[in-house]
């Protein structure tokens, strides 16, 4: 077994020791202060950038703390639920997940060529893929802690197969963005169970034959443009090629120190499209600069290794591997949405965490992070 990936298998060797430790204030209301620090000032962060990214629209940033609201009143609940329920509901929330994306591919509503969301009387419109975020970690460690790790061959495809259910239901919408993201989510769990690098290695060797494969008949004509955009923008820059463009040069704008608060001319003047939502990093780097760039990565650093220790420090396989998957995923979403937008990834409308505008996905994550804290607190 690889070394990096046996640390999130064996016991740690403070079991013996845990329960003799009196329990801190923050572990009575199952709580991590680093982690909810960390998620608090990166909150204030996007809702200040927000204000300027959105024009100074106040509505707008009062939707958005409202979400924030909501999104920590939902982690603080979530917390005190021991992980023992989350590792019973998992399948079952597995199942409710898939059976919504069934029903969003026969009577979901149809927005801008998509076709994402179920109307629910009384609630409104809902998107089950986000459910997915949630729920494909969640069935990969639970299935897999039902077995010894590492997994065998036969448990390894099985996980798979479960993977790609509802890549492929999020797929079709379509929302190749998000359909990689639950991907993801479920191979890092895989990975981290202590998967082979031989395993790895074919997998790789048969992506590499599947990615023609999927550009040729998969992939529809927009997705295929966004990948030929990214590799030459300026083929059409007024056309695909024009948020790009704009967001690069947004971007550069900025310089060192940025042009200041409210002072970005390329998302005030409208140039930048989704200002406020997907190109937000474009908007904020404008405006602070390199040095305002250096203090958000570092933010999400902080996330993403507390979210990641935690996962090494749980006492049971399936918090290791979850805890430590959501950090991984968080990771991913933080790449993928810089990436496209220096241009380096194609477009796939990725939000950035915590500053794109938009409740759902706040929820969302502020739900995995109550969950990572409830394997954190309760020993």
């Amino acid at each position: 077994m690889p070394p990096i990936q046996s640390k999130f298998l064996r016991q740690a060797p403070r079991d013996g020791l845990s329960t003799a430790m009196k329990p801190s204030r923050w572990q009575k209301i199952h709580l991590d202060p680093w982690l909810s620090l960390f998620l608090f000032l990166n909150a204030c962060l996007g809702l200040f950038v927000l204000y300027s990214a959105s024009a100074q629209n106040i509505a707008l940033v009062t939707k958005q703390a409202m979400s924030f609201g909501i999104g920590f009143t939902v982690m603080i609940i979530i917390a005190q639920i021991p992980p023992k329920v989350f590792q019973t509901f998992s399948p079952y929330f597995y199942l409710f997940a898939v059976v919504c994306l069934v029903a969003v591919k026969l009577f979901g509503e149809i927005r801008m060529g998509a076709q994402r969301w179920l109307d629910v009387p009384g609630i409104g419109s809902v998107q089950p893929s986000e459910f997915m975020k949630i729920g494909m970690p969640m069935m990969a460690a639970w299935f897999l802690t039902r077995y010894p790790l590492p997994p065998s061959f036969k448990n390894v495809v099985i996980t798979l197969v479960l993977v790609f259910i509802p890549f492929i239901l999020i797929a079709e919408q379509p929302d190749l963005g998000t359909s990689l993201l639950v991907m993801g989510g479920g191979i890092f769990v895989l990975f981290l169970s202590g998967l082979s690098w031989k395993l790895i290695g074919f997998s790789l060797a048969a992506a590499g034959i599947v990615i023609p494969v999927a550009w040729e008949f998969l992939l529809h004509d927009y997705q295929r443009q966004r990948v030929l955009t990214l590799l030459d923008p300026e083929a059409d820059a007024l056309g695909t090629g024009w948020n790009i463009i704009q967001s690069k040069t947004a971007i550069g704008s900025g310089g060192f120190s940025g042009k200041g608060f409210l002072n970005g001319t390329q998302s005030h003047l409208h140039f930048l499209p989704e200002g406020h939502t997907d190109f937000v990093i474009a908007a904020y780097s404008e405006e602070f600069g390199l040095i305002g760039v250096c203090i958000l990565i570092l933010l999400y650093f902080a996330i993403i290794c507390r979210t990641f220790q935690i996962g090494m420090q749980s006492f049971h396989n399936y918090g290791r591997l979850l805890a430590s998957a959501y950090s991984l995923s968080f990771f991913v979403y933080v790449f993928v949405n810089a990436g496209m937008v220096s241009g380096i990834l194609p477009v796939v409308g990725v939000p950035l965490p915590f500053m794109s505008y938009g409740g759902t996905a706040i929820i969302t994550l502020m739900t995995s992070f109550g969950i990572v804290m409830s394997i954190h607190t309760h020993r």
